[in-house]
């Protein structure tokens, strides 16, 4: 049998013998073979003359039977042992020495966390100093381009506003309008225990003309349209756009960054706009609906309710619209040369935005608070 392999053992003589072809294909044999040595079977001696070829596959089998330590010094006074198959075994060798020298990690200390913790910090610091600078780097572009209008690029700002705003408009009705409903369906169930139930159109007039306009509208937009540029300009990156324009002497800033946050600082206080309308409508039709208040009394409710409140929404929306851009192209600058980085910083831009927009949120009703507008 030409491709066959075997393997002897000589208990007087203490003696293995290999021969034949030890391969892949026999790897069956070959481990069956030495399965039936005897258990207290001792090898002292190696007899390799008629062992035609080997591989490491097979040659490692042998390590069932023997250890690393008794099996070098066999191998190393093997009788016919061609030089390619002791070449074979060292390779082997190598590799079992390699897999005992590696050692499991160690267990991290108890008080490890106060260094991932730190570590954290840091690296949120860096991220923040980042932030930083690019809002830096874009006013001072900014400005550079409002005072040469020849720069300004108009149709691709009013593009940017088609996508970001229009675009946006009937999700935006809809859920206001229904979030003024619920808003007048939760204060009614309130109020109307204490035969106040005409003050629930204060209570929606108040929440949608000071925070819930502009910040529903803001927090659609930070999933909506900061997701948007951050893949925008992440697929441009991943396809060496960005590369090209540099090459070719291009701002970026000026070229991608600009247009979209003049979109947004243009549409955000027109969406506000549109989402205290909705809100209203929406506070509205439950009023008319379901608490026997008319449209003509619900209208002159309405008209009492100072106008300052509006503003001060309205203020706002400027603010969440600077927040919601530079954070969404900025994500899309960070975004490496693979399909995976997109997805990973544009859940980043995402969550970065809608926690920055309800940060300020709080810090400017508490501002509004103080000042008594």
């Amino acid at each position: 049998m030409p491709n066959a392999a075997f393997l002897t053992y000589d208990p007087e003589r203490k003696l293995l013998h290999l021969s034949g072809q030890w391969v892949f294909t026999n790897y069956l044999v070959i481990q069956q073979a030495l399965q039936r040595l005897p258990p207290t079977a001792v090898v002292e001696h190696l007899d390799c003359e008629q062992l035609q070829r080997i591989d490491l596959n097979t040659a490692a089998l042998l390590t069932q039977q023997l250890k690393l330590t008794q099996l070098q010094p066999l191998i190393n006074q093997a009788t016919g042992l061609q030089r390619v198959h002791h070449a074979v075994f060292e390779q082997l060798f190598k590799a079992l020495a390699l897999c005992e020298s590696a050692q499991p990690p160690a267990p991290k200390p108890w008080y490890q966390f106060v260094s991932d913790i730190g570590q954290w910090v840091i690296v949120q610091l860096q991220q923040l100093l980042l932030l930083f600078n690019f809002i830096g780097l874009t006013l001072s572009t900014a400005v550079k381009v409002i005072l040469n209008p020849r720069r300004w690029r108009l149709t691709s700002c009013v593009a940017h506003m088609q996508q970001t705003g229009i675009a946006a408009v009937p999700i935006i009705t809809l859920m206001a309008f229904l979030v003024g409903a619920v808003l007048a369906f939760l204060g009614a169930t309130v109020l109307i225990e204490f035969g106040a139930t005409l003050y629930t159109v204060d209570l929606v007039a108040f929440g949608f003309m000071r925070e819930l306009g502009v910040l529903l509208t803001a927090i659609l937009l930070a999933g909506r349209t900061a997701s948007s540029f951050t893949a925008q300009i992440g697929s441009m990156k991943v396809n060496e756009e960005l590369d090209a324009m540099q090459v070719e002497q291009f701002d970026a800033i000026e070229m991608l960054v600009l247009p979209r946050l003049f979109a947004l600082l243009i549409m955000m206080p027109l969406l506000t706009f549109i989402a205290t309308a909705a809100g209203l409508s929406g506070g509205a039709a439950v009023a008319v609906l379901s608490l026997d208040i008319s449209l003509s009394h619900y209208l002159s409710i309405l008209n009492e309710v100072p106008i300052r409140h509006f503003w001060v929404g309205l203020s706002k929306a400027p603010f969440f619209a600077l927040i919601i851009g530079i954070i969404g192209c900025l994500e899309g600058f960070k975004v490496s040369s693979n399909a995976r980085s997109i997805g990973v910083h544009t859940t980043q831009s995402v969550v970065q935005a809608l926690f920055a927009v309800i940060l300020f949120d709080a810090i400017a009703a508490i501002f509004f608070m103080e000042m008594g507008w």
